[in-house]
């Protein structure tokens, strides 16, 4: 009776020992994980207003480098 006893009181200690350890994860690049949520979501619920987002972010680069070589010239101009 005692070894029985024993072998449940192992067995258990066994169980909750494993339910602490957690599954090694996988190494993967945050970069790489960005760009795949971002696919995913132009095909999701949201996809219109991702695809618009990135066209005013497209937009904002755009405009910015205008205004740059506006003041270069402005200033390039004035001397």
């Amino acid at each position: 009776m005692t070894g029985a006893r024993a072998a449940i009181a192992l067995a258990a200690l066994l169980a909750l020992a494993a339910c602490g350890k957690e599954a090694p994860k996988a190494a993967i690049d945050p970069a790489t994980e960005r760009a795949q949520a971002l696919e995913r979501a132009k095909d999701g619920a949201f996809g219109t207003q991702v695809k618009a987002l990135e066209a005013a972010k497209g937009l904002e680069a755009d405009l910015n480098k205008k205004a740059v070589e506006a003041v270069d010239r402005a200033e390039k101009d004035a001397k």
